[in-house]
């Protein structure tokens, strides 16, 4: 159960830490030079480029994404899944979301997608798991 907690707490960390990325480097900087504007985030946010964009975009993925998980764990439980098989496959959805999130940083769109693709399907057997 610590491993499948810990994996539910790794997914919903990731939105966070995928912002940290998107602001790192610009606390420091004033405002008026472009730095980051706590007064208006999301509108610093909107302005921004490059490796900075892509971890908001990723940022809001990973947001999109936490209600599957969370409700896939949660149903899995109820019906009793087996604890091996629901820990191995969260385990499996955490490192391809972080996966995921490299890709978006590094620019790679077809991987991403792809990487997605395999989340998403691994979702669903979490979903699935008990076996019903």
């Amino acid at each position: 159960m610590t491993i499948l907690l810990l994996c539910v707490l790794a997914a919903a960390l990731m939105p966070v830490a995928c912002a940290g990325i998107a602001k790192a480097g610009r606390f420091s900087t004033p405002r008026k030079d472009g730095g980051y504007d706590n007064n208006l985030p999301r509108d610093w946010l909107a302005r921004q480029g490059g490796h900075r964009a892509r971890a908001n975009a990723a940022q809001a993925n990973c947001f999109e994404a936490l209600p599957l998980f969370i409700g896939a764990v949660a149903i899995a439980l109820a019906l009793d899944a087996p604890a091996a098989r629901l820990e191995a496959l969260a385990l499996a959805w955490v490192a391809l979301r972080l996966g995921y999130v490299g890709c978006y940083l590094a620019d790679r769109a077809l991987a991403r997608s792809v990487v997605w693709a395999l989340a998403l399907a691994v979702n669903i057997a979490i979903l699935f798991s008990a076996g019903y």
